[in-house]
């Protein structure tokens, strides 16, 4: 079946279907993994958004339960140059194909992914729609292709954080120590595992809990996990942050938990060009003076030269555009980082910020 992805600009790139058939409409952008499809697939960050991935073969080591960041995926649609049919592993349960028509996600493949991925590198992340329709570059369908291009530049990513964070607060290892609260802004599942393998308990708390039901749970430390969207768009939930730092409880915010904290502490957050999505990011440390690769999925970022004097300082830098990647806090006790020590899908040079955040809180322990 032909498939077609047809761009905000009016561009249209002819393709294949692979996945459900239909019509969807997301923002366009592109991921430089070479691995980690499916974990991109069901990331909550990765929310009402179309997924471009550059490198040329997807699916080649198939899809499995036990590699899902979520229940579901989270992405609007996808784009591959290929999608293998013939995925070769152990710990395959099926192909990219299956996994995607299960979960009723249009996808397009025979697309030049590199020539897409210039256009969103020159031009910026843009809308854009996936059909399988009918041909929107047909003269014929002139009409309908309007129509749809409205839908598209009409398209906005809002309710993020309310889409994709629990419903109810979840336990993981009730015996473990110390006790950890896990704020779920569209949390990966790593997260958990990562501080459980540590011997934590973790309680994983719906995004918009308040500071009373937060410190009702006695916690020794919180986590502040990544997620979706605009972060000056969930207001109530930067404002619960101001009164939660109040508690003094030692704190550790990823991705999208580092820039609401950035913006409760009363730094500015900017929507970048298109983004940093992919498991090759450098990120140079300061006080070490050593550069990481890391993990990244995000669209905006921190105003790292703008930062209120009595706030903290910025830690950690993008090596390849100066963004800000990191923040050690003053004013609480506090810091986060714009990039995934959790990642799995990619290098695991940071993963020890587990250890420092778990450092600091026994440190307070032990200071009571």
């Amino acid at each position: 079946m032909n498939a077609y992805l047809l761009l905000a600009n009016g561009m249209v790139f002819a393709g294949q279907s692979v996945g459900a058939a239909g019509v969807t409409v997301g923002e366009v952008v592109f991921a430089t993994g070479m691995v980690g499809f499916e974990e991109t697939l069901t990331d909550p960050s990765y929310y009402g958004q179309i997924i471009t991935q550059t490198y040329p073969l997807i699916g080649n080591y198939g899809m499995n339960r036990w590699d899902m960041e979520s229940d579901k995926v989270w992405a609007r649609g996808y784009i591959v140059r290929e999608a293998c049919k013939t995925p070769s592993n152990w710990r395959a349960e099926e192909t990219l194909d299956s996994f995607l028509k299960k979960h009723n996600i249009i996808g397009i493949e025979g697309v030049d992914t590199r020539h897409l991925t210039r256009v969103i590198r020159e031009s910026g992340v843009m809308n854009g729609a996936i059909l399988t329709e009918f041909d929107p570059a047909d003269p014929a369908n002139r009409d309908r292709t309007e129509a749809l291009l409205a839908q598209v530049r009409a398209y906005a990513v809002t309710g993020a954080v309310a889409a994709v964070t629990c419903a109810q607060p979840e336990v993981h290892n009730p015996a473990g120590a110390p006790h950890i609260v896990l704020m779920d802004y569209g949390c990966k599942r790593n997260i958990v595992r990562c501080l459980v393998r540590r011997g934590c308990k973790v309680t994983v708390m719906p995004a918009f809990s308040t500071a009373a039901q937060v410190a009702a749970l006695c916690p020794d430390g919180i986590m502040l996990s990544n997620g979706p969207g605009d972060p000056a768009e969930p207001v109530q939930a930067v404002e619960n942050l101001r009164e939660i730092f109040a508690l003094g409880v030692p704190t550790f915010g990823i991705c999208l938990g580092h820039q609401l904290s950035a913006l409760a502490a009363g730094a500015k957050t900017t929507k970048l060009k298109y983004g940093h999505r992919g498991a090759n990011q450098p990120v140079t440390d300061f006080a070490s003076g050593r550069t990481f690769i890391t993990s990244q999925n995000h669209g905006y970022a921190v105003v790292g030269d703008e930062l209120p004097p009595e706030m903290g300082a910025v830690a950690q830098v993008n090596a390849n555009d100066g963004t800000c990647e990191g923040i050690q806090y003053k004013k609480w006790n506090c810091f986060t980082v714009q990039f995934h020590p959790e990642a799995n899908g990619g290098p695991k040079d940071t993963e020890f910020l587990f250890d420092r955040f778990l450092a600091n809180v026994k440190q307070a322990k032990e200071a009571r």
